[in-house]
């Protein structure tokens, strides 16, 4: 998912902390795959050997199960109601994983992006060196990069995978140096700008037993969209397609004939349950975005997809280009869910056959044993962050939803912005009038329920840190107010006009989202009203958002377009001086109405 990537990341946190001293479950093959060889009764291999292909997306360093509603998926009874399971975290997870793999001598572990970066507390303290730590725990065999592995630029993603301490941080253990990741970060479509070759390894083949396996993973197209400037800086991302198909014709080169592309972008199914079969009623008749025409043009050499990016989950066929169907699969996000895949392999002609290859997700459920070595891990880098991550910052009455709200106007969207005005509206810090925040910035919500020892209600530093963790710089800026019409009409048009991202606005700002109409069209300009007033199209305004949107990140170029730039504090330290000033134990915050986009449906 698109999102306020993290800037200088690094320095921001130790001043931070010297100052003030966060799909669904295991994927298990639709049929249990035997995974050996099909004997032929006289002691010789068989010809086909089944293969498990293990694989999950999205995990963005939650290690711990994810809070409040971002930890539960979706699942439909037989009877046709909508069940919400709790799942998650890495303790559970490694469990899954270990248990898929009883039984399946022949089994591969591979994911589709986006592990780190948008970390909770536990992991983005500390560079995302527990995630990796705890990747290498699960046996994972090899990921894809997401656009959030370039959160901090490719110099840091090098690091995540070759090891070594943070160069500012340095060892955050006595006597212990960072190994890095001991499986493969692919990157076939990042290519340096100033050499053209890969940033990372475009591809890895898995073996065992003479089992040949292609690995080629890419991260979307759009990742500088989505990306600060800073993070992609001197790196070119290159089409999907063209890019998977010209590794596939190098490994075809090589003699490996089975493939599968690891692509960190996604689809949206037409139902959010893990279980929905979007095959019906015909191949992939249940699924629609980017993935899609991804899947359709990507050579028919390739014989399976694990995707990511759209946190959703999905096990779909899409016909590849010779209109045959192949399998595309995503497991949510959060280490919630994982897909068990059965890939038949030919000895004889060593490729994949096809028509036999299964697939089905899995939730990772928490009524199953704990892997004791994850909950250690846990223990161990909690006892390092407890001393930030327990600090109480504010009061709350009840949840306030942010990431696990469906609604484009979300409670916790509505919290943050106002946040934002309130510390930036002063002249000396930069007179804003109103505030704007992009959906993808809100990583988890505010839940009432206690997370350790700190008792209902308190809301902690890291806590706070899980809804906001990218320690974006905030900017205030001029804008006309044509400009600003504009960019709420880039919500829902352009780049953004298949799958809107609605901006969380500052108390003042109001109008009308009319989902009957297509494109710009969609918000009815003439009921934009700021603080009651219409918007005059040649006035200037002062306009808060964090340094992401102000670079015309997630579509919105007009936001970008803004003059007269005074950068203030962090999108996290107004939102924590934000809840300190308006909540106290006896007189917690209460969750803000949603009453500032009249939606039309």
């Amino acid at each position: 998912m698109s999102a306020t990537p993290q800037k200088n990341r690094a320095t921001r946190r130790v001043l931070a902390a010297v100052a003030g001293l966060t799909t669904a479950g295991a994927l298990v093959a639709a049929m249990p795959a035997g995974a050996q060889d099909r004997g032929s009764g006289h002691g010789h291999p068989s010809r086909t050997v089944d293969v498990q292909l293990l694989s999950f997306n999205d995990l963005h360093g939650n290690l711990e199960p994810p809070a409040g509603s971002a930890g539960t998926v979706s699942e439909t009874q037989a009877d046709g109601t909508v069940k919400s399971v709790p799942a998650g975290g890495v303790e559970y997870l490694a469990t899954s994983l270990r248990t898929a793999r009883q039984g399946n001598p022949y089994s591969v572990t591979a994911a589709g992006g986006d592990m780190v970066g948008a970390s909770p507390l536990l992991s983005g303290l500390f560079h995302d060196e527990p995630t990796i730590e705890a990747l290498n725990g699960l046996d994972l065999d090899v990921t894809a990069v997401g656009n959030h592995e370039f959160d901090e630029g490719a110099t840091e993603l090098a690091r995540l995978q070759n090891g070594g301490c943070h160069p500012v941080e340095g060892c955050y253990e006595k006597g212990k140096k960072f190994k890095g990741a001991d499986f493969p970060y692919l990157a076939a479509n990042v290519t340096e700008e100033k050499t053209g070759k890969p940033v990372l390894k475009p591809y890895t083949v898995w073996k065992k037993n003479g089992v040949k396996i292609g690995f080629i993973g890419v991260t979307l197209e759009g990742t500088p969209n989505i990306v600060t400037a800073n993070g992609v800086k001197g790196l070119k991302f290159h089409d999907e397609i063209e890019t998977v198909n010209k590794y596939a014709k190098e490994l075809d080169r090589k003699g490996v004939k089975s493939i599968v592309a690891l692509i960190h972008e996604g689809g949206a199914p037409a139902s959010t349950s893990y279980n929905y079969d979007c095959d019906s009623p015909g191949a992939g008749d249940g699924i629609s975005g980017p993935i899609v025409d991804i899947a359709k043009g990507i050579t028919p050499k390739v014989d399976a997809l694990v995707t990511g990016h759209t946190h959703q989950a999905y096990v779909c066929t899409v016909p590849d280009p010779s209109g045959k169907p192949r399998m595309v699969t995503s497991a949510s996000s959060f280490g919630k869910v994982y897909t068990d895949t059965t890939l038949t392999y030919d000895r004889r002609t060593k490729d994949i056959v096809r028509t036999s290859v299964k697939s089905a997700n899995h939730v990772v459920s928490r009524d199953q044993a704990k892997a004791a070595d994850m909950t250690a891990l846990i223990a161990r880098w909690n006892a390092l962050a407890a001393p930030i991550a327990g600090r109480p910052q504010g009061f709350i009455s009840a949840d306030i939803n942010g990431r696990g709200s469906t609604a484009p106007e979300k409670p916790l969207g509505n919290l943050i912005a106002d946040a934002q005005l309130e510390g930036l509206a002063p002249a000396d810090k930069g007179g804003a009038v109103v505030a704007f925040m992009n959906p993808g910035g809100i990583r988890s919500d505010l839940v009432y329920a206690a997370s350790g020892g700190e008792g209902d209600g308190v809301v902690t530093y890291g806590e706070a840190f899980t809804v906001q963790p990218f320690t974006n710089m905030m900017n205030v800026v001029d804008l006309t107010g044509a400009q600003l019409v504009t960019a709420l009409q880039q919500q829902v048009s352009g780049s953004n006009a298949a799958s809107p991202k609605i901006l969380q606005v500052s108390k003042g700002l109001t109008y009308t989202l009319d989902l009957t109409k297509s494109g710009a069209e969609r918000v009815v300009a003439d009921t934009i009203r700021l603080n009651g007033e219409a918007i005059d199209p040649a006035k200037t305004y002062r306009v808060a958002m964090n340094e992401f949107l102000a670079g015309g990140g997630d579509g919105f170029a007009a936001l970008g377009q803004g003059t007269n730039k005074l950068v203030g504090a962090s999108d996290l330290d107004l939102f924590n001086a934000y809840l300190a000033a308006h909540s106290t134990a006896d007189a917690p915050l209460a969750p803000p109405a949603t009453d500032r986009i009249t939606i039309v449906q």
